[in-house]
C-alpha cells in the first residue's frame, strides 16, 4: 500500500515579537480553509502557549560565521536536505498572515516551487517570502549554496527573499501564485487617499491570504494602527472575523 503524500503547512516563530496566539490562530485559520489532513509545524525557539495540534520543532542552525545574525535568513532553513525527517509537500506561511479563503489550490496549483510575485517591483523576479511551497528535501542546494557562498551573498542580496528567487530563477524553477490569491494589506486593500479617513479597509476580491508586511500587523489593522505618521486607516473589522481560534 502506498503512504498517502503528506500535506505539511510551516511556519517560523524566534525571538519575542510574535506570542504563541499568532501560531495558534494560524492553526485555527488553516483548519477552517484546508479541507482533509494535514500537519501544522512550527519551526521554533519557544514552544511555550502552543496547542497541541501543532507539531514544535526546533529551527535547523544555519551554521552562519560566529558574529553574523541569522534573523533575516533564517527561512533559508526550510530547504534542509532533511527537515526533522518530514517528507512530502510544505506550504510556508508567514506567522502574521491572515487566511480568508480557501488554501486547498495551494497544495494543487502547478509548480516545482511557488512564491508570490513582489507587490513593488512587479518588473523584477524577486518573490514575496510570506507564502511559498515545494516538495521537502527537494532543493538542498539552496541552502548548501548558501552555507558555502554566504559573504558574497549578503553582499548581493538584501535579504532571503531575493536570494532564493534569484537561485531558483536560475534554475527555472520559479513560479508565483495567481495576482489575486496573496494581496497586501498595505497596497491593496486600504482605500485611497482621502477616502481612508471614513471608508473602512478592505478584503481584496479573489484573496484566500492576506500578507502583512512593513508598518501594520493584524492587531494594528484591526484597531485602525498605522506605524507611520499622516497614514490614517479606519479601523479593519474584517480582521476580526477571521483572525481568531
Amino acid at each position: 500500500m502506498s503512504v498517502p503524500h503528506q500535506r505539511h503547512v510551516i511556519c517560523m516563530k524566534w525571538g519575542t515579537k510574535y506570542g504563541p496566539e499568532y501560531v495558534n490562530r494560524l492553526y485555527a485559520m488553516v483548519r477552517r480553509h484546508l479541507t482533509g489532513d494535514f500537519n501544522l509545524v512550527c519551526l521554533t525557539d519557544d514552544a511555550k502557549g502552543i496547542r497541541p495540534e501543532v507539531q514544535c520543532l526546533p529551527i535547523p542552525p544555519l551554521d552562519l560565521p560566529a558574529g553574523i545574525p541569522e534573523r533575516g535568513w533564517n527561512k533559508l532553513a526550510t530547504f534542509a536536505a532533511d527537515l526533522h525527517g518530514l517528507k512530502g509537500t510544505a506550504l510556508f506561511l508567514d506567522v502574521d498572515v491572515v487566511v480568508v479563503g480557501s488554501l486547498d489550490g495551494f497544495f494543487t496549483q502547478p509548480g516545482e516551487f511557488l512564491i508570490i510575485h513582489d507587490y513593488k517591483r512587479p518588473w523584477r523576479i524577486t518573490g514575496n517570502s510570506s507564502v511559498y511551497r515545494f516538495e521537502l528535501g527537494a532543493h538542498p542546494d539552496v541552502l548548501e549554496y548558501f552555507r558555502g557562498h554566504f559573504e558574497e551573498i549578503r553582499r548581493q542580496f538584501r535579504n532571503e527573499q531575493a536570494y532564493l528567487s534569484d537561485f531558483l530563477h536560475k534554475q527555472g524553477k520559479l513560479q508565483y501564485w495567481p495576482s489575486d490569491w496573496c494581496p497586501s494589506f498595505k497596497y491593496h486593500g486600504i482605500p485611497r487617499w482621502p477616502t481612508n479617513y471614513w471608508k473602512a479597509p478592505f478584503v481584496p476580491p479573489g484573496a484566500r491570504i492576506v500578507i502583512f508586511h512593513g508598518e501594520c500587523n493584524p492587531p494594528d489593522a484591526l484597531a485602525g494602527r498605522r506605524n507611520r505618521r499622516f497614514r490614517h486607516i479606519q479601523p479593519a473589522t474584517w480582521v476580526a472575523e477571521h483572525w481568531r481560534e
